[in-house]
């Protein structure tokens, strides 16, 4: 087996003896002339050298991520005629809507063409937008979609537990409420609209991630008679703010968890019971863990689980009270 280059040998960041640029993205046709060939490249990807940004494009792991970066990287693909959408025009303005499978593959661009025609390229998702000056961005060269423009395309376009995921990010990351609201009404006869004049109202900036957003859906889905609330702190005897909960309802004290994948280290797996049982035990918080099976799977069995886990904290609220008021006597 060849050995590494020793410009990226026994090294963490690569340094000026690098062939490649050390300060901006950089296309694979970049790299292939400065003697960095696909197979080297992917060596430096997984050493942690060197990060992929979009199909085709790279940088060197020590440059920050920025929305100029995201903007520079995105340039250098895309045609001079094209507008950047949907979920690739989310990740330049710094909202996850990526396709779970993002992170096995590098996702196709998402452009519309300001020449009413499609685009046949590899790795580009194209079609024709009907796009005002208003909605329109420009960086440099550069057209993207505004916030506002693409949280509505997303919220009509993707899947629900997506969609208020991208909806949720975009509130944000700084979109006003009320002008999302507002803007609604303009999509009226378009795919999706009924979609997403259904999710618009339910978007809370609280949601930190895409599966809590998801999660949140699923509860409002299953017609628990409570409001979900997010990122719900629970504090110690001192008031020293000790867990925060992902989806809640604090007036019967049932929280919702996403874990993800059903494994985690050691550690961790430790952390997160201890967590759980200091929640169940110390505050009386009927707790609820779910996977990525319960909230993506086939089964969506997120929803029947909060339904019944809500029911069962409002029960042993009843229990409780109950028990105080005997004591009383």
């Amino acid at each position: 087996m060849p050995r590494l280059p020793l410009w990226c040998r026994d090294v963490v960041l690569l340094g000026a003896s690098a062939p490649l640029p050390l300060d901006r993205p950089f296309t694979a046709r970049e790299a292939d002339a400065l003697g960095v060939p696909a197979s080297l490249r992917h060596k430096l990807v997984a050493r942690g050298l060197i990060r992929p940004l979009v199909r085709g494009v790279f940088v060197a792991s020590q440059v920050p991520d920025s929305f100029r970066l995201r903007v520079a990287a995105v340039s250098l693909v895309a045609p001079a005629h094209a507008v950047v959408v949907d979920r690739t025009a989310a990740w330049i303005h710094g909202v996850d809507a990526l396709p779970r499978s993002a992170i096995h593959e590098m996702p196709q661009l998402d452009l519309s063409s300001r020449q009413q025609s499609r685009m046949r390229r590899s790795g580009v998702a194209s079609g024709i937008r009907d796009l005002a000056a208003r909605d329109l961005q420009h960086v440099g060269d550069l057209a993207v979609t505004t916030p506002l423009r693409t949280a509505c395309d997303l919220g009509r376009s993707l899947w629900r537990y997506d969609a208020i995921a991208a909806l949720d990010g975009f509130l944000r990351g700084g979109v006003d409420r009320a002008e999302l609201l507002d803007e609604v009404d303009r999509f009226k006869g378009f795919r999706g609209v009924v979609q997403l004049r259904r999710l618009a109202p339910l978007a809370d900036d609280g949601a930190e991630s895409p599966p809590e957003s998801a999660l949140r859906l699923h509860w409002h889905e299953a017609d628990i008679p409570a409001w979900p609330r997010t990122q719900i702190w629970v504090y110690d005897d001192d008031g020293t703010p000790r867990f925060r909960i992902d989806v809640g309802d604090e007036d019967v004290r049932f929280g919702a968890e996403y874990f993800g994948e059903q494994f985690h280290d050691t550690d961790q797996e430790e952390d997160d019971e201890n967590r759980l049982a200091w929640l169940a035990n110390e505050r009386h918080w009927w707790m609820e863990v779910f996977w990525k099976d319960d909230v993506y799977g086939t089964e969506l069995a997120a929803g029947d689980r909060l339904y019944v886990g809500h029911a069962r904290a409002r029960a042993a609220l009843g229990r409780r009270e109950t028990s105080y008021i005997d004591l009383a006597r």
